[in-house]
């Protein structure tokens, strides 16, 4: 864990400021839940606040407290570049470096002229001044409940709040079932419900609110599903003709990898996703046991995350991609058979 400056940022926020608190490009649950759920403590602190992220997100996270009033860079820019230079200083949460807010957002950043404060949980995080960083934790809406009990606030935890930290919990551990799930997870979360948060309604905003077209998408992406048992990988293939067919929605593909990672005695999982409008083909990786997919994004992919759950990035065509990566796997074939007992 590191902890850098919190003392010296409890002193500087003793005092009312104007605060803008900024989630990763693609935001998904745990980046909105924090992002929010910190919002709303500010809030109640005395603090003005705004969330910034740097495009769209999922249509199923639309219903979270606050999101309403949060401001997309891409395409409210003018609002959103204001809200930055006005403010006293950014929080960054649930990434770790600022190329991961896209091109534009962070040029805006580099230029800023006050701090920056961290809160996140992947690996190899940026220099700033206050940072709160600790890869052994499940999801970053875990550490915001963890910062406010530091500030010894939990009792400000109200309904609001607990919905949104419930909710990116929830999603960053598939429903509180991956290895960094811990007993303390399990406390939190018993809380959160304590203080309001609804399980089965946040469940059912997340994960029974598909589109039929969604389904479909889901249909065929696991027809496009390849396996390599002596490898122990499976990886699927989404094009952008495939995904124009079902309508496409932000967040579509969310949670489609782990379909190949569920598969008996498979440790290593991959999605490759045709995304034109950025000319690259996206990727998310997730495995069991001890293989590092962390390490494999960073070493080939442009990528990096977790040690079970990483993203990355690829310049070139489905085909190359597929020939790269199955390249690649004869190099891995040891660790992948030692990775995990099934």
């Amino acid at each position: 864990m590191i902890l850098k400056g919190f003392d010296e940022l409890n002193t500087f926020l003793s005092k009312s400021r104007n605060i803008v608190i900024v989630g990763h490009r693609n935001p998904d649950g745990d980046a909105m839940g924090s992002t929010l759920g910190l919002k709303h403590y500010f809030s109640k602190k005395g603090h003005s606040t705004t969330v910034v992220v740097p495009n769209e997100y999922p249509d199923f996270l639309h219903w979270l407290p606050g999101s309403e009033s949060t401001y997309r860079f891409d395409w409210q820019n003018t609002q959103s570049q204001k809200a930055i230079k006005n403010s006293d200083i950014i929080f960054l949460l649930d990434f770790n470096a600022l190329h991961r807010v896209g091109h534009d957002m962070q040029k805006t950043l580099e230029n800023y002229s006050n701090e920056f404060a961290m809160i996140d949980h992947h690996q190899q995080p940026d220099n700033v001044k206050y940072m709160y960083s600790d890869v052994e934790i499940c999801s970053t809406c875990q550490m915001v409940y963890q910062f406010i009990e530091m500030n010894n606030d939990l009792d400000l935890i109200d309904e609001d709040i607990a919905t949104c930290l419930y909710t990116g919990i929830m999603t960053d551990t598939g429903s509180f079932r991956f290895r960094s799930t811990t007993s303390k997870t399990h406390r939190i979360i018993a809380d959160l419900i304590d203080r309001g948060a609804q399980n089965d309604k946040i469940h059912n905003n997340v994960y029974d609110a598909n589109s039929y077209g969604r389904l479909l998408l889901l249909g065929q992406a696991l027809s496009n599903l390849q396996i390599f048992p002596e490898y122990k990988t499976a990886f699927i293939t989404l094009t952008e003709a495939e995904k124009k067919k079902f309508d496409f929605q932000k967040g579509d593909t969310e949670g489609v990898v782990n379909y190949a990672l569920s598969l008996k005695e498979i440790v290593f999982a991959a999605i490759f996703i045709e995304d034109v409008e950025q000319n690259i083909i996206k990727i998310s990786f997730r495995s069991k046991g001890k293989f590092s997919v962390n390490q494999f994004a960073r070493n080939h992919f442009n990528g990096g995350g977790h040690d079970n759950a990483a993203g990355g990035r690829f310049e070139g065509s489905i085909e190359e991609i597929i020939e790269t990566f199955k390249a690649l796997l004869p190099k891995y074939k040891n660790e992948l058979n030692s990775s995990y007992e099934a």
